[in-house]
């Protein structure tokens, strides 16, 4: 059997001194291990994906909160990360492309770390948390957010100049799609590090709780991870995304024209969809196993009944879908994420919801959690409730963007069934999907008068806005 690394333990909570609880005169703190992945999509065993393994994170959804349809609000790093961690939308905060830092456009802003670090959190950063070129600018602080942080650190890897077996897929081509397997544990890789620097704050005996943003790199091109997670994936056993015939009939050209260089399947064959595939799943593999590292220390150090854990993608990514092996697009698969919370005592841990959560979401669920009151801008509710009784309803609606060049600007608006895309520029146009009858969302019902009905109400919704569809 391949060996795929640690896996973390539960531990009883049972088991905490009588003498210590009475001892307590005020709740404790909670430190916070807030996990980012990058360009990680809901292929996780979690999530029911069939083939994908990944222990670690499929062991913290079975002890939290596991959300399956949670939505980013800009399917793009930069963007994304900059709406999660301030906890306003890109409207708000001006942000629509990547290589802007958040004090750019907002000086004053209070983010999600800040504010722990502002009420006594020793707060650090280890990796990506705030956008960072990959590979390009790995290493480097640039776009990083400073007064987020009281330590910030973004690790050296040697991204695809990793000595071992690999390629680029589509090398002649625009867009690149580059795996390297190597061998051993990958102590030159930026993930490795930021796990070590995990564990060392973990250890750090300074009298304050912390909040550790921790961001790893993987799934990111290139797919860099030891040969052992590749194992995993035999290519004969990968199975790669159908399309019927005259999918592309009827997506808008200014859907096509945002995806750029990454529609059409990239040019690549069936083999090599098979290879992109499985280098993206052993990327997935590796992250978990880094989780599962991080999380073993923690309960190591028995500080696991006092850490509220969440882990979020920062958007989803394609993997053929409609043709499309990138993020940058409305559809289902580029803009949710996953995200799993897990805090001791609530009722919920366990079980998964359903309800329609976005990532403005996250920074007052987790002030709440941190008994924090957050500032009171934010366009995002606490989650909280769901926490408890994931089955109650939340939100009516969950809300995305997406820019391209020559002003091109869509908008998404997804509710229990429905999802709503109008586009605005140069070339007009709106989309509408039933995820009933249609959900991998093959059939554009705005082209069908048949629909006119519910094309009016799903324009409706959208023209409410987030505010329209806040939970009460």
């Amino acid at each position: 059997m391949t060996r795929i690394g640690p896996t973390f333990t539960r531990r009883s909570l049972l088991a905490a001194p009588a003498l210590l609880l009475a001892q307590k005169s005020a709740p404790e703190r909670p430190n916070i291990l807030f996990i980012a992945s990058d360009d990680m999509n809901n292929n996780l065993g979690c999530y029911g994906h069939p083939v994908v393994k990944s222990p670690n994170l499929d062991r913290l959804a079975a002890e939290g909160v596991r959300f399956d349809r949670a939505y980013c609000q800009y399917p793009v790093c930069g963007p994304s990360r900059a709406s999660l961690l301030t906890g306003l939308r890109p409207d708000s905060t001006r942000i629509f492309e990547n290589n802007i830092a958040v004090r750019e456009k907002m000086p004053d802003v209070v983010t999600l770390p800040q504010l722990f670090k502002n009420n006594g959190w020793h707060s650090v950063r280890a990796g990506k948390m705030y956008h960072m070129d990959v590979p390009g600018s790995v290493g480097t602080n640039k776009w990083d957010d400073p007064p987020s942080w009281d330590v910030s650190i973004s690790p050296p890897g040697k991204e695809q100049h990793t000595v071992g077996e690999g390629r680029n897929i589509t090398e002649g081509r625009r867009a690149r799609w580059e795996w390297v397997s190597f061998q051993g544990e990958g102590k030159d890789q930026a993930d490795d590090r930021a796990s070590e620097i995990a564990m060392e704050t973990m250890a750090a005996k300074n009298g304050k709780p912390w909040f550790l943003g921790l961001g790893y790199l993987r799934p990111h091109v290139p797919h860099v991870a030891p040969a052992r997670f590749f194992d995993l994936y035999p290519l004969s056993q990968i199975q790669t995304v159908v399309n019927p015939p005259g999918d592309l009939d009827d997506i808008p050209l200014a859907s096509e024209i945002t995806i750029n260089t990454r529609a059409k399947d990239m040019g690549m064959n069936e083999a090599e969809k098979k290879e992109a595939i499985r280098a993206y799943y052993a990327s997935i593999s590796y992250m978990d196993w880094q989780v599962g590292r991080v999380i073993g220390e923690l309960e190591k150090r028995n500080l696991r009944r006092n850490t509220v854990i969440v882990f979020w993608g920062d958007h989803g990514w394609h993997l053929g879908e409609h043709h499309r092996w990138h993020k940058r697009s409305l559809f289902e698969e580029s803009m949710r994420a996953p995200l799993i919370i897990s805090a001791q005592g609530r009722k919920g841990n366990g079980k998964s919801s359903q309800s329609l959560v976005e990532f403005v979401d996250i920074y007052p669920t987790v002030a709440e959690l941190g008994g924090l009151r957050p500032p009171p801008n934010l366009e995002g509710q606490s989650m909280v409730p769901l926490l408890d009784n994931p089955g109650r309803a939340f939100k009516k609606a969950a809300f995305s963007v997406v820019t391209a060049p020559d002003g091109i600007m869509g908008r998404a608006a997804v509710t229990d069934r429905h999802r709503y895309i109008r586009w605005t520029g140069p070339h007009p146009d709106e989309e509408l999907f039933d995820h009933k009858n249609d959900p991998r969302e093959f059939t554009n019902l705005a082209r069908m008068r048949e629909h006119a009905a519910l094309l009016q109400r799903m324009r409706a919704v959208m023209d409410a806005g987030w505010r329209g569809a806040k939970a009460t």
